[in-house]
């Protein structure tokens, strides 16, 4: 016998690619608009069936390829897309790549390459490598995030936001002529009260920018000289250091693009319920928005006169501003702190300290001004982990400026330290250190007062000189707070805050009010590899949105792709863009169709950052090739709108990992929700289930001195050690990747076993969510089921088809039916690895019997149909179906097969064990207790003994209590 008709490597690698032909030529995995140029054909009703979107997370085409962990997701969303198709279901599946990025762009600095070539070049690999695994992917919908066809929308959304502001009485945004148009009415006043008609176009410019959701402004930031670019603080890490690349992070301020994420900071919290999320994803986005209530409290602001003889008196200087959630203790303030990047710390210092200050609090510099600049540097280098540090000595530094407490006029000190962040609240506090531990330590360490203003109990003092640390209670009654004007003493804790909160307001010193730790998305890059924003500013400095008869931009070409600061070390670098230096692109002439005619313009040198292009990917899916909308209304409504289930919309099935929870996931959904205000899509969320999915882990082997050796040449030995190359290395669980030399290729499993085989091996390691480690022996497994299917239905020696035209007997229905039921249940559930078993035990079922009948051998192929699509496919041709086993009907249970005919009852006497009786599923209790007391077994065990208690569980279990 040759191996010509068995299913081998050989075989199998030549059936995977002439169905792979065959589904590329047929369409077979096309998904049909209701309308446009993807409508179905006429006869095809497709596009009148329920819909499903089932989407992967964007992929990076990198430059090395994939390994086996990269397909288990993408394996997964697969196999249920099958299966929906074979239920009725119009599955859109596609994928794309998010092609824009540092890792391109750093090649090109190394290289000269142009980012296009390298990543044009690592997304055909990558294409090459997912259609050898069968993926049933509608190609037609495609793209990468580079076509400049994707990112002119890309730069249409960006001009839709940066034209809108959020109107918080209607709680949505609305499009700034609204805004303007309030103005010009009088229904809003400007700033200073003045009439719209008499602002400068700057003045009016500025005024706008204050409520657009795009905005450019001079503001602190994450500033990275070895990336040469600004990071969002989600891309920081908790020791201060760049996600990617691992560089310094330093803090600097820069003029920026930023996105007013935080004005749907309620509505990205409140509308998290109604999303089929995992919890620990929904929890993360809860923290990292962080909604606290509490009030916003204004201190008036004294700095020393710097007039000459001055008798030390003092000028105002505004106001500063804090929120705090424990506004009952306002009469326990002490002092207050300015995070080191307040803006107000410039307007505020003197230019001498005062009389009387303390050498603690001058950091022994001479003036305010140097004490403060030396300090600000020290911060700079500081994470924002390392500055909140429980454990570290709390520093900082006097400005020589004093507010005034507004509940009783007392002067409090103005200090600068870096446990307080701009990054939440005011970016200011008021410094209550005997109920505040860092607080405390801070009063400790610089001599500073202390009051206690909540009861600590009987048993304490209430000096909290005597404490060792600070007295922190959200229960307990407050003392010591009573002045001219509100008293609180004797308040339990949440009344003191309520008739705090109403003083405030009434009084015009501040309000009760929510605050959010979230903070506004920087969103520009420093970089050239990104999508150049649709901005350009007149001689004035005004920014301009592109008019969209102007889209896409371009991304010029340039002769250097690196940034010019490029020392990791030196956090006084600035940034000079690759796009600065092409003054021809950069300084143009342009008629913005505004009816001022030509004029000239500078264009915007930064680059959006790489999250830009997958904040709305999943809608460009939907209606590729329309070059006159985003997408159209009714295809968006067909695939995205809302239903009962998904009461805001959004992809059917999300699956991904997860690490994308605070970055990507939150910016797609603030996108999301302004396009929805804004009347361009249905969906006001977009994912409405998500999944993530786990990873597929490698064994790192490592030699004495801890570098990594190649796994493939590892040997272990029988006495349970691991050796290369007559050494002895140790072996570790960790990722696989290049670096650790522990990738394995799909393309070498699919050369050695086929795609198939992969495939089943990867849904077969385990629960889809669950991280597993990767073991190339155990693929042999999943290699020989499909073996064995072959065998049940071909003819090793001949090729023919072997099953048998009769009927079943009734173990082989109901080892089918019941395989059809569990195996529903399982893929529904996205339990492959426990319908992989299940698909195993009916195949072996067969295998024992010998013969095939066609039900069985038609009912197995189609259930193995959506994991293994290549073979289920040739094998349902050679049963002699001539249309494809992809749009088949997936297999129906009989429930009378399903229910077992018997069930096994066991029948305890004194919590023993004493018989077992086969018993129909459906016995009544009654019957089921008559027939165990009337058991030979029992009434041996009883000897006699008369009967005091019966416990039925029918039907499977009996407890029989003795007298």
């Amino acid at each position: 016998m040759t191996d010509t008709h068995r299913y081998g490597a050989a075989l199998a690698a030549d059936i995977e690619a002439r169905w792979q032909d065959y589904w590329e030529q047929h369409g077979t995995y096309q998904a049909p608009n209701p309308k446009g140029d993807l409508a179905a054909p006429a006869g095809d009703d497709r596009a009148r069936r329920p819909s499903k979107f089932i989407m992967d997370m964007f992929p990076y085409p990198s430059g090395a390829g994939l390994h086996v962990g990269h397909p288990l997701g993408y394996i997964a969303t697969d196999v249920y897309a099958r299966y929906l198709r074979m239920t009725g279901h119009n599955v859109l599946h596609t994928l794309g790549f998010d092609a824009f990025g540092l890792p391109a762009e750093q090649y090109a600095v190394q290289t000269g390459t142009h980012p296009r070539v390298s990543t044009e070049a690592n997304i055909g690999t990558m294409t090459a490598q997912l259609r050898r695994l069968g993926l049933g992917h509608d190609r037609r919908r495609s793209f990468a995030t580079i076509d400049p066809d994707y990112y002119r929308w890309t730069q249409w959304i960006f001009v839709q936001i940066f034209n809108s502001w959020y109107d918080e009485r209607a709680d949505r945004a609305r499009p700034i002529p609204e805004l303007v148009a309030e103005f010009e009415a009088g229904e809003r006043p400007t700033p200073d009260g003045r009439p719209w008609a008499e602002l400068t176009e700057t003045e009016r410019a500025d005024v706008l920018g204050g409520y657009r959701l795009a905005y450019a402004t001079d503001a602190p930031v994450n500033w990275c000289p070895g990336l040469g670019t600004v990071l969002a603080n989600e891309e920081v890490t908790a020791d201060g250091r760049s996600e990617r690349g691992n560089f310094p992070v330093f803090k600097a301020k820069l003029r920026q693009w930023n996105m007013r994420i935080t004005a749907y900071a309620e509505r990205l919290l409140a509308d998290l319920d109604a999303l089929d999320w995992p919890e620990a994803i929904k929890l993360q986005q809860r923290n990292w928005i962080g909604r606290s209530e509490g009030a916003r409290v204004d201190f008036a602001v004294q700095r020393p006169a710097a007039r000459p003889g001055n008798g030390g008196e003092t000028e105002a200087d505004g106001a500063i501003t804090v929120f705090t959630t424990r506004h009952d203790t306002l009469f326990g303030a002490t002092y207050m702190v300015l995070a080191p990047e307040h803006h107000l710390i410039d307007a505020v210092l003197p230019a001498a300290w005062p009389p009387g200050t303390k050498d603690a609090w001058t950091g022994g510099y001479a003036t305010p001004a140097e004490a403060v600049a030396a300090y600000r540097k020290q911060a700079a280098a500081k994470s924002d982990v390392e500055r909140q540090a429980e454990a570290k000595e709390k520093t900082g530094v006097f400005t020589g400026a004093w507010a005034v407490n507004p509940v009783n006029g007392e002067r409090l000190p103005v200090f600068i330290a870096d446990y307080v962040l701009m990054g939440y609240g005011t970016g200011a506090i008021m410094a209550v250190p005997a109920h505040d531990q860092r607080d405390f330590e801070f009063a400790r360490a610089f001599g500073l007062p202390m009051r206690c203003v909540v009861d600590p109990g009987e048993g304490r003092s209430t000096d909290p000189a005597d404490w060792d640390t600070a007295f922190v209670s959200g229960e307990a009654r407050i003392i010591n707070s009573a002045g001219p004007e509100v008293s609180l003493d004797g308040l339990p804790v949440p009344e003191a805050k309520a008739r705090m909160a109403a003083w405030l307001e009434s009084a015009g010193v501040g309000r009760g009010t929510v605050n959010y730790r979230l903070r506004d998305w920087l969103f520009s890059r420093q970089r050239y590899w990104g999508e150049p924003f649709p901005v350009v500013y007149d001689e004035n400095g005004v920014a301009h949105a592109l008019p969209e008869s102007m889209l896409p931009l371009e991304l010029p070409e340039v002769e250097d792709y690196s940034p010019r600061t490029f020392d990791p070390e030196d956090a006084d670098t600035q940034p000079e863009t690759p796009l600065s230096r092409n003054e021809e692109w950069v300084n143009v002439t342009l008629d913005l169709g505004d009816g001022r005619g030509p004029r000239p313009f500078r264009r915007e040198t930064n680059t959006m950052p790489n999250w830009a292009g997958s904040c709305w990917y999943e809608l460009r899916y939907l209606d590729p090739h329309n070059a006159g909308k985003l997408v159209d209304p009714e295809i968006e409504r067909y695939w995205m709108g809302p239903e009962e289930t998904k009461p805001h919309g959004g992809v059917d099935l999300y699956v991904g990992g997860a690490e994308h929870a605070v970055l990507h996931l939150l910016y797609a959904r603030f996108w999301q929700k302004v396009l929805y205000d804004l009347g361009h899509v249905s969906s006001a969320e977009p994912f409405h289930k998500l999944f993530n999915q786990g990873m597929i882990q490698a064994y790192v082997y490592r030699d004495p001195r801890g570098f990594p050796v190649p796994a493939a040449e590892v040997e272990e030995r029988a006495d349970g050690t691991w050796w290369h190359g007559g050494e002895q290395v140790r072996r570790e669980l960790g990722k696989m990747g290049k670096s650790l030399k522990n990738a394995v290729t799909p393309d070498e499993i699919c050369a050695e076993y086929g795609a198939d085989t992969l495939r089943l091996y990867e849904m077969a390691m385990g629960p889809l969510d669950v991280s597993r480690p990767w073991d190339t022996r155990a693929v042999v497994g999943q290699f020989r089921l499909l073996q064995r299917l072959w065998r049940n239905v071909v003819d090793e020696a001949t090729g023919e088809c072997v099953v048998a035209d009769e009927e079943p007997d009734e173990a082989t229905l109901r080892a089918m039916h019941k395989a059809i039921d569990g195996v529903t249940r399982d893929f529904a559930g996205l339990r492959f690895n426990t319908a992989i078993a299940k698909i195993t035990e009916l195949n072996n079922h067969v295998t024992k019997q010998g013969r095939t009948p066609r039900v069985v051998a038609a009912t197995l192929v189609r259930l193995i149909a959506p994991l293994a699509p290549h073979i289920a496919e040739e094998l349902w041709h050679r049963l002699g179906h001539t249309d494809s086993v992809v749009h088949q009907e997936f297999p129906r249970a009989d429930p009378a097969y399903v229910v077992d005919e018997t069930v096994t009852c066991v029948v305890q006497v004194r919590g023993k064990v004493r018989a077992r009786l086969e018993v129909s599923p459906a016995i009544a209790e009654e019957e089921l207790e008559r027939a165990a007391l009337a058991d030979p077994a029992v009434v041996a065990a009883l000897g006699g003994a008369g009967v005091r208690k019966v416990i039925v569980r029918a039907p499977k279990l009996v407890n029989i209590v003795p007298a």
